[in-house]
């Protein structure tokens, strides 16, 4: 079993910065795609980026590009989301995934809690 831990969200102003950390408990981290994916209310959760097991592939809706990086550490079992330019329309409940290398959340087996970010106009 996975747990994932979120951390790093909060509320700034458009054109500010945030950093989320996924850490995951185990020792199978490094098998797994990383994925970030965030839920607004009265919308489906939707695929922010993700990024392989291995050879540290990409890759990112195209809303976010330019803006995100998508980053992992195996050393330390733990994902990360650098959010830069921040918008309004970037605010929702952010949540980091194990799984295949997918956009469809479908493919991905443990979830975090999420963690809110609100980006203030």
């Amino acid at each position: 079993q996975v747990r994932l831990v979120e951390s790093g969200g909060g509320s700034v102003q458009a054109g500010g910065s945030l950093r989320l950390s996924c850490e995951a408990s185990g020792r199978t981290f490094s098998y797994y795609t990383v994925g970030w994916f965030r839920q607004t209310p009265g919308k489906d959760r939707e695929f922010v980026a993700r990024i392989s097991p291995s050879d540290g592939a990409t890759t990112s809706t195209d809303s976010i590009q330019g803006r995100f990086a998508i980053s992992r550490d195996n050393a330390k079992n733990t994902g990360y989301l650098q959010m830069n330019s921040l918008k309004p329309e970037d605010t929702g409940v952010y949540y980091c995934a194990l799984g295949s290398y997918s956009v469809r959340s479908e493919s991905y087996t443990y979830w975090g809690q999420g963690t809110q970010v609100t980006v203030s106009s």
